[in-house]
């Protein structure tokens, strides 16, 4: 139960969020990017244009002050904190139109999810804890408490990834930034872990360099690429 929540989290924001609509580095069919761009906050609890904008921003600023999310200004705690702040910021950034966002967002065609308009942001989690709860009256409370842990668990994945992906590990690329491959992290978080990769090659649907790094998240971007729902930008690849 948590297995099959948590990767229904993981890959809509690895391969959805960050690899399609973030950098390009795949071509969306037409009825997954409609799946992404209208169900994905249901399945996360993130607002996808929101997410896409403050990743950019992310990369544009990697680990200065105007960082979102930038492993210095918090603790590993601390960074669910720090992301929940600065996603409330980037959303009210694009509500009023302010240039500093809406500059990342040119290329977005869709606009922010109805639900987070209407700061109704907290409601798909308010959902998933009552589905964990009907869970847990009906079959148990281990299988309730699994399946509300991995579907919410985006806050945990990112904390991980943003500060010991830019603090802890080993570094192929002489990137600009503080950038890492921290192997644990990704492979807890379907190759997201192997930042250093993807800050030097950002638009590569694959983050593994080395032939000892496995990226999962890219084994199932070629899966799905197999039955229809996306094309890899392979043009983009990191070159090995």
């Amino acid at each position: 139960m948590f297995l099959g929540a948590y990767l229904t989290s993981i890959l809509t924001i690895t391969v959805g969020y960050h690899r399609g609509l973030t950098h390009r580095a795949l071509t969306l069919h037409p009825l997954l990017k409609r799946i992404v761009v209208k169900a994905g906050i249901w399945l996360t609890g993130l607002d996808p244009k929101a997410w896409v904008v403050m990743h950019r921003m992310h990369h544009a600023h990697s680990d200065t002050e105007l960082d979102p999310h930038a492993p210095t200004k918090s603790g590993l705690l601390g960074m669910v904190v720090q992301q929940y702040y600065s996603t409330s910021h980037t959303i009210r950034g694009l509500r009023y139109n302010d240039p500093r966002f809406t500059r990342h967002a040119d290329d977005l065609d869709f606009e922010l999810h109805p639900l987070t308009l209407h700061w109704m942001w907290w409601l798909p989690y308010a959902v998933h804890a009552i589905a964990g709860v009907a869970l847990g009256l009906t079959v148990g409370w281990m299988f309730g408490a699994a399946y509300f842990c991995g579907i919410a668990s985006h806050p945990f994945q990112g904390a991980l990834v943003n500060f010991m992906g830019h603090s802890s590990g080993g570094r192929n690329f002489d990137t600009p930034d503080d950038s890492r491959n921290n192997v644990m992290v990704a492979w807890v978080t379907m190759g997201e872990g192997f930042q250093n990769n993807h800050h030097n090659y950002p638009a590569s649907a694959s983050f593994a360099f080395r032939r000892s790094e496995i990226d999962l998240g890219y084994v199932a971007c070629l899966g799905l690429e197999a039955v229809g729902l996306l094309t890899v930008n392979r043009a983009q690849l990191i070159p090995r």
